[in-house]
């Protein structure tokens, strides 16, 4: 299946001279969705994870179904504020400002083994800061799961790692 020909590419959105590469005609087409997910699956079961971690709010439409295939629990990654019990965060920087990531502080266990999935890696800031937040509580990341890649922004040789990462598209 050619997953490109299922995202919808949406020219000078948030901003002028930007190509967004939106994946809801991907999620709306029930066979394209779950041949998706079979694919990273079969990535992600090569790494033996005990848990899945996604940031929000479209690593949920990544990391659920993945964790659920794979018969594995799920941790969210939310904003600041955003989770109800006591918290660990991660600062990162945007563009104009900081912002900040958050998880809760017994979403990991020390030594678990945990797979990222998000629906994109571009420059890798927030899955940096994901990591981050991870690594903070004691778990070994085993993998990192997207379905696109923008590889122009390089965010793979920022994160430092090649052999754990795996893209479905690459743009």
């Amino acid at each position: 299946m050619d997953f490109k020909e299922k995202i919808r590419v949406i020219l000078d959105y948030p901003q002028e001279g930007v190509r967004f590469k939106d994946i809801t005609t991907l999620l709306a087409d029930g066979p394209a969705y779950r041949a998706a997910i079979d694919r990273m699956v079969k990535f992600a079961q090569e790494k033996k994870p005990d848990i899945i971690v996604g940031p929000e709010a479209r690593g949920f439409v990544v990391g659920c179904p993945l964790a659920v295939q794979m018969g594995v629990g799920f941790a969210p990654v939310r904003k600041k504020g955003k989770l109800p019990y006591e918290t660990i965060q991660a600062e990162y920087s945007l563009e104009y400002g900081k912002d900040a990531l958050a998880m809760h502080k017994d979403a990991i266990k020390p030594g678990q083994r945990v797979l990222i999935a998000d629906d994109l890696l571009a420059t890798g800031g927030t899955i940096q800061t994901t990591i981050d937040l991870v690594q903070k509580l004691g778990g070994e990341i085993v993998g990192l799961a997207f379905l696109i890649e923008l590889t122009y922004l390089n965010g793979r040789e920022k994160l430092g790692t090649d052999s754990d990462i795996f893209t479905l598209i690459q743009y």
